[in-house]
């Protein structure tokens, strides 16, 4: 597992600084809320009452008075969109960088097979994940014990889950798109990320647009629903565990026969 450790040494400065900066936002949200919850009724209903506006957020379904709902929009765009960006970026120059710093010659002359390579670089894309989600959820459930509010553990737990798994789907995306590049690649990765949270928006907004929720990991990650229903929904999952295979596969398949220069 050399050149998974390799990989792991390479990225922990970034994923020190996104874990830090996604759990301190969180944080702030959380701690704030005591602040504001008298408030919070008021601004529910007004937030509800906004149309398309509250549609495009969930806003419409949720109520901000109760700890769950106000942590469900503020801190579940926080994570959502913090989240996104950070897979977006490890994924996406996973494979790219070896060419775009003229490391791939000296990789691939040692008795490592190509396979290798890519699995042990994708098992260091989803290792960091694992712990982008280990520290925000950590710091979230001290926060949030701190202020002393006991949400329902389970739709907490369905929550980061969603957002765990979105930005697995995410991450696999932007690792086979990887395999295509020569070099660089970041702005591919977060603009894609972007794009996907956009499409969300856009399919909340109209009944017309609903198909796009089968595009857009965001699809399974909406707190609304996720509050209101108790569960994830399996339509949108299933679409998203098919581009979690096909981005490993691609990536597989494109490495494999790539003239690495």
């Amino acid at each position: 597992m050399t050149i998974w450790k390799h990989e792991l040494r390479t990225g922990r400065v970034s994923l020190l600084i996104w874990s830090g900066a996604i759990a301190f936002l969180l944080a702030v949200c959380v701690l704030i809320y005591p602040e504001m919850a008298g408030q919070m009724e008021e601004m529910s209903e007004t937030f509800s009452q906004m149309g398309s506006f509250s549609q495009a957020f969930g806003m419409d379904k949720l109520n901000f008075g109760e700890f769950i709902g106000f942590f469900g929009v503020e801190c579940g765009n926080v994570l959502g969109l913090g989240g996104a960006l950070y897979a977006a970026l490890t994924g996406i120059t996973a494979l790219s960088k070896e060419e775009g710093e003229h490391t791939a010659e000296f990789l691939l002359t040692h008795p490592v097979s190509r396979q290798r390579v890519v699995a042990e670089k994708l098992c260091a894309v989803l290792t960091q994940i694992v712990l982008l989600n280990i520290v925000t959820a950590a710091v979230t459930v001290l926060c949030i014990a701190a202020i002393g509010e006991s949400p329902d553990m389970k739709t907490m737990l369905l929550l980061f889950l969603a957002y765990f798994i979105m930005q697995i789907e995410i991450a696999a995306v932007c690792f086979g798109i990887s395999a295509f590049l020569g070099r660089g690649g970041i702005g591919i990765g977060l603009g894609l990320a972007a794009v996907f949270y956009f499409l969300n928006i856009i399919a909340n907004l109209t009944e017309k647009a609903q198909f796009l929720k089968y595009v857009t990991p965001f699809g399974y990650t909406e707190s609304a629903d996720i509050i209101t229903e108790g569960c994830l929904e399996g339509k949108y999952l299933a679409v998203g565990a098919l581009f979690i295979l096909a981005g490993a596969a691609a990536a597989f398949i494109r490495y494999m026969k790539k003239d690495i220069v």
